[in-house]
């Protein structure tokens, strides 16, 4: 049998399910979701092993028109991965009219020659088959795609049909990373989202775009009973560190339950997680903030 493998991207605008489909696809979280426009900030590599090909997915941070010094970063890490692909899949959500905001990223992927472009019709388990039928159509008339396929990460529809598709547009080649690897991200940084997920759950709107997380320290005890994980919190001023502690430190200790719970799952092992909320002032804007910061 022809073995196949490769890149594949997928962009879009913010919450059309990106991370959501690479999660479904590689059957385990390496990337948080969540209703936040960039949520995510790094390419995020995860591999789907099958027995004719490997499938590598990069999920990049979302294109957009950048306000602040980590916003032109981000968009340059989006450019330098899409120009390495083999295949960019651009999603656009079933249940979502298309806009000027989907016009202004299928413009951009025509800078990115060496990719196939496919188009991936999100959410389907939202909409009726007519609607989905007539959002065919619609995304259709955008541009000669190589496919279109509607799929939903949710409910698990047609999952099978994409990775299909994606395969038969890959060159043929041995295998990029071992196949049993499911993401080359470090167990830090897979800590670090996970807390930042939590953390962006609930606040309000200028804040998910200031926060990081990074780890002071992470060591099992001696007895191997428990892991002990010492993380900052990082927001850009006074008033928002006020917010992600929360009245007597009740939001802090909402975020570090919930994470943990995700960390023990990652992990296998039970966790002491100790979380600390600093300030950075104007980190995005701050090339030295920005590097510390993993930026």
């Amino acid at each position: 049998m022809t073995f196949r493998s490769g890149f594949i991207s997928f962009v879009g605008r913010p919450n059309v399910g990106k991370s959501t489909l690479t999660n479904a696809l590689v059957g385990e979280k390496i990337a948080i979701t969540s209703a936040k426009p960039q949520t995510t900030r790094r390419a995020i590599r995860g591999m789907v092993n099958l027995e004719g090909g490997q499938i590598v997915v990069v999920d990049t941070p979302g294109l957009h028109r950048p306000r602040t010094l980590l916003g032109e970063r981000l968009n340059d890490l989006v450019a330098k991965t899409l120009s390495g692909v083999d295949v960019i899949g651009f999603c656009v959500p079933a249940n979502e009219k298309l806009g000027p905001g989907d016009a202004f990223i299928s413009e951009q992927l025509n800078d990115f020659r060496r990719a196939k472009l496919i188009a991936v019709v999100t959410k389907t388990e939202l909409v009726s088959r007519d609607q989905l039928a007539a959002k065919l159509q619609e995304v259709g008339q955008m541009r000669d795609w190589a496919a279109i396929v509607p799929v939903s990460a949710v409910a698990g529809h047609q999952l099978d049909d994409l990775t299909g598709v994606i395969l038969g547009l890959f060159p043929e080649s041995a295998a990029m990373y071992p196949t049993d690897t499911v993401t080359d991200e470090s167990i830090e940084s897979r800590i670090c989202e996970l807390i930042r997920e939590s953390a962006l759950e609930g606040v309000h709107d200028e804040l998910p775009h200031s926060l990081a997380v990074t780890i002071d320290e992470m060591n099992e005890r001696e007895d191997g009973s428990m892991v002990d994980i010492h993380a900052n919190v990082w927001v850009e001023r006074d008033s928002q560190k006020g917010i992600i502690i929360g009245k007597g430190g009740s939001r802090l200790r909402e975020v570090g339950a919930v994470s943990r719970k995700e960390i023990e799952k990652l992990i296998g092992k039970k966790v002491f997680l100790g979380l600390r909320v600093k300030v950075a002032k104007e980190w995005q804007r701050d090339p030295k903030q920005l590097g510390k910061l993993g930026f």
